[in-house]
This record gives structure tokens, C-alpha cells and sequence, in this order.
């Protein structure tokens, strides 16, 4: 084989240079947007099908999801049941008196329970509370016996602002007695129309 003439040469390498850089720029401009085109959408896919999975998933589980609702609304209809509603202070002093016959404890005074207002305990809740106060006289673990039967019997109300005092001695039996003054908080029943049961 003969020896290339310069120019020969120089034509040679500026094609094979010439070549070389309309691969790069194929390359570049064609396959690697391809490619990046190709990652995108398989991320989508893989995105797409994550969510498939998803709803599956909750397609084969919407039988329990649709029976732990209705057992939910249920008990939030039981526990519904236990609110107080119409005559708020009315349904509340029956309820309070039927409660303590169970109780050694005595309840001479019932103040107002007022107005419904919203609950100032969680923000927008969706009930409204009533707040009653009632003061009387027990011994100490009558009291306190009448407290948690209460709290446990009406989970929709509760005990605050409980004050003790000695309560003026007239007999023998009364001489370890306390006199108290409490205030309970109920949760009033939404609808407002069925008659009270508790608190």
C-alpha cells in the first residue's frame, strides 16, 4: 500500500473526524433523548401500575372496609344514644338522680345547664356540650366511687372543676362526710330530637 499524499491524509482524518461528530451528535440529539423519553415513561408505568396495585387492593378489601364503616356507625349511633338532648336541663337532672339511687350520696342542688355551645375541648368538633353544676354531700369514697361509675357509664360526659370541702357536721354520721361542687360536661346529641338517657 502506498503512503497517502498530505492532503490525502488531512481529508481522511477530517472525515473520520466528520464522522465522528455527526455519531456524537446523533448520539446526543436522537438516542439519548430517546432513551431519556424511554425513563420517563417507564417511571410513569411504574407510577401507574403502584396505583393499580393500590386500587386493587382496595378493591379486594372494600367488603371489610365497608363492614368496619357500618360496625363504626353503629357504635357512633349507640354512643349517640347516650347524649343528651331536648330539654337539656330536664334530661339532665333525671339522669343524674336516676344515677345516684345507686349511690350513698346526696344531691340537693342543680344549677342550669345552660345553652349548648361548641366543644371548647377539640376545635371543630361536631358536637356541642352542655355544662351543668352540681353541689352536694358524700363521704369521701362514696364520692369517689359515684365519680368513676359515672365517667365509665357516660363516655360522652365528663367530670371537671370538682371542689371539696368539710361539710358542716349536724350528727355523728355526717362528721366525716365532704361537701363538693362539680361541674359535668355533657355532649348533646346532634339531631336534638330523640329523648335523653343520660347526661
Amino acid at each position: 500500500m502506498s503512503r497517502l499524499s498530505k492532503d490525502k491524509r488531512n481529508q481522511v482524518i477530517l472525515v473520520a473526524l466528520m464522522t465522528l461528530l455527526v455519531v456524537v451528535g446523533l448520539w446526543y440529539s436522537l438516542i439519548r433523548y430517546q432513551q431519556e423519553n424511554l425513563k420517563k415513561i417507564d417511571d410513569q408505568r411504574n407510577v401507574a401500575l403502584t396505583k393499580l396495585s393500590q386500587i386493587q387492593d382496595t378493591i379486594k378489601h372494600s367488603k371489610e372496609l365497608e363492614e368496619d364503616l357500618l360496625s363504626v356507625s353503629k357504635t357512633l349511633a349507640t354512643e349517640e344514644e347516650d347524649m343528651v338532648s331536648g330539654d337539656l336541663y330536664s334530661a339532665m337532672v333525671n339522669s343524674i338522680r336516676k344515677f345516684k339511687l345507686r349511690h350513698k350520696i346526696e344531691i340537693p342542688q342543680f344549677d342550669s345547664a345552660g345553652m349548648a355551645v361548641d366543644v371548647n375541648l377539640l376545635p371543630k368538633f361536631p358536637y356541642k356540650q352542655v355544662t351543668m353544676t352540681i353541689s352536694g354531700t358524700a363521704h369521701y369514697h362514696d364520692l369517689g366511687k359515684f365519680i368513676a361509675d359515672f365517667e365509665n357509664q357516660f363516655p360522652s360526659s365528663r367530670i371537671l372543676n370538682l371542689e371539696l370541702v368539710p361539710a358542716s357536721a349536724s350528727g355523728p354520721e355526717e362528721k366525716d362526710k365532704l361537701a363538693f361542687r362539680m361541674d359535668i360536661v355533657c355532649l348533646v346529641h346532634p339531631d336534638g330530637s330523640h329523648p335523653a338517657n343520660t347526661p
